[in-house]
């Protein structure tokens, strides 16, 4: 396959099946910079649920008991809204960082990338060996040497997709309930059980099997790619003005050649398989392999480096050097307006948290004294990890609460609910509806005051 026919259909065949991908490892500056950031990311990935602040997980998706925890922040249904602000955050900073500098964010930080590359690319080469000796062993036949290699790698990348899957899962249901689902019999938690393998045959399938198609194909970040870069991008990029024309070098031959000798090692090396020289393709996750390969050619023929670099397209075209764009700062000013506002609600957000409500399909009741009442019902939810006792005190004096259930003590991380009477002196109401306001109160602290509408007769009807 040439290598224009490789850019085009870097995954496929001549026939339309798929083209297996035996990337030679080239360990240059930028491939030591990457293997540094995967240790400090693996580290962190199978520390994380068991890292505390202030006593909560650093990070807690628990999606089946609607709890969700953020750097030790605890997050309830009814804070979901923040939340989500910090993941719209999150998202808008990686556009930015697209914007700036390309797929860069697949190619060193993308979960994917580390762990294919960086564990499973690892454990293959160190067990079947370098590319040459991968590629010979995939074509020829089923040997006892084969048999024993592959049952020993996929054995390998079973117990650490397994690992994963372990880990993964401690991020959604909590480092406790692993432990428990680990070291109580399976019949108390089945379908934990079945969760962890179900997610290690994922794991497992797309690091043996699905591998790069992931990046390629599945991952809808790659496909905004070409949406949000433009020429001021800076990307991975060949330096075609000063790379062309290409050709091996000779004695003999005499005419005017660019820096690349067309060695192709920037496509032997590429693990989604394109010819960066070809130009920007989506493929591209801006993994800077090429850029060490072809540092090390340029180094033995005695050229400058980086030949292949991080370049924008005005760069290389109009030699422009790279600047902060409108474009950055109107996505640098969303981001301070996302993060402003996520401050400020995470500041000001109460420990606990109060839902009032008036009982549904229930009129008016007269009460003795003079007195109207309605029932209501409400849910407290303690967002901290430390008990707390709260109460619902009328904001006017006149107004009196006799509880059918008080909400007493509400324990740390939990809920509790409040039914009770509101009860309105009759000749204090002047319409149908009257707004009244409780005030939840912890030790003579009011932590925020609830306003909701009480329903009786006329004074005078």
């Amino acid at each position: 396959m040439s290598l224009s026919e490789t850019a085009i259909q870097p995954n496929t065949t001549k026939e339309g099946g798929r083209r297996w991908m035996y990337p030679v490892i080239r360990k240059g500056k930028f491939y030591q910079y990457r293997s540094w950031l995967s240790y400090v990311y693996l580290i962190l990935f199978f520390a994380g649920p068991f890292l505390r602040i202030k006593g909560q997980p650093v990070l807690l998706l628990n999606i089946m008991e609607r709890r969700f925890v953020l750097l030790g922040q605890v997050f309830w249904p009814q804070d979901f809204f923040i939340f989500v602000l910090a993941m719209l955050a999150g998202v808008v900073c990686i556009v930015l960082f697209t914007i700036a500098f390309g797929r860069i964010f697949c190619g060193w930080i993308c979960p994917q990338t580390i762990f294919m590359e960086m564990v499973f690319r690892k454990i293959e080469i160190w067990i079947e060996g370098d590319a040459k000796k991968r590629r010979k062993l995939d074509e020829g036949g089923w040997t006892t040497e084969k048999m024993v290699k592959k049952t020993a790698k996929h054995a390998i990348f079973v117990m650490v997709s397994f690992l994963i899957a372990n880990t993964f899962l401690a991020y959604i249901i909590g480092s406790e309930n692993l432990i428990r689902i680990i070291t109580e019999p399976v019949s108390q938690h089945v379908s934990g059980f079945i969760s962890i393998w179900i997610f290690t045959g994922a794991f497992y399938l797309v690091y043996s099997q699905i591998r790069e198609i992931v990046c390629t194909v599945i991952c809808p970040y790659g496909r905004l790619q070409g949406v949000l870069t433009d020429k001021h991008t800076l990307n991975i990029a060949y330096n075609y003005k000063r790379g062309e024309p290409r050709g091996k070098l000779s004695k003999k031959d005499n005419t005017v050649k660019g820096d690349c000798v067309d060695c192709g090692l920037c496509v032997d090396v590429c693990p989604t398989g394109i010819d960066i020289r070809n130009g920007s393709q989506l493929e591209c996750i801006n993994c800077t392999a090429c850029i060490d390969a072809c540092n090390q050619v340029m180094e033995k023929i005695h050229k400058d480096l980086n030949l292949i670099g991080f370049y924008s397209e005005e760069m290389i075209k109009e030699d422009i050097k790279p600047t902060f764009t409108g474009r950055m700062k109107a996505y640098s000013g969303v981001i301070c307006a996302l993060l402003g506002l996520l401050t400020y609600f995470v500041v000001t957000r109460n420990d606990v948290d109060v839902t009032v409500l008036r009982s549904a399909g229930i009129l008016y009741q007269e009460q003795p004294g003079g007195y109207i009442s309605n029932l209501y019902n409400a849910d407290l939810i303690n967002k901290t990890d430390k008990k707390q006792e709260v109460a619902l005190v009328p904001e006017d004096p006149k107004v009196k609460i006799k509880y059918i259930q008080a909400p007493g003590a509400i324990a740390k991380e939990s809920s509790t609910k409040a039914v009770f009477f509101v009860m309105v002196p009759g000749k204090d109401i002047h319409s149908a509806k009257t707004d009244i306001k409780l005030k939840v109160v912890q030790q003579h602290k009011v932590l925020a005051t609830i306003s909701t509408s009480f329903v009786g007769p006329i004074s005078g009807e």
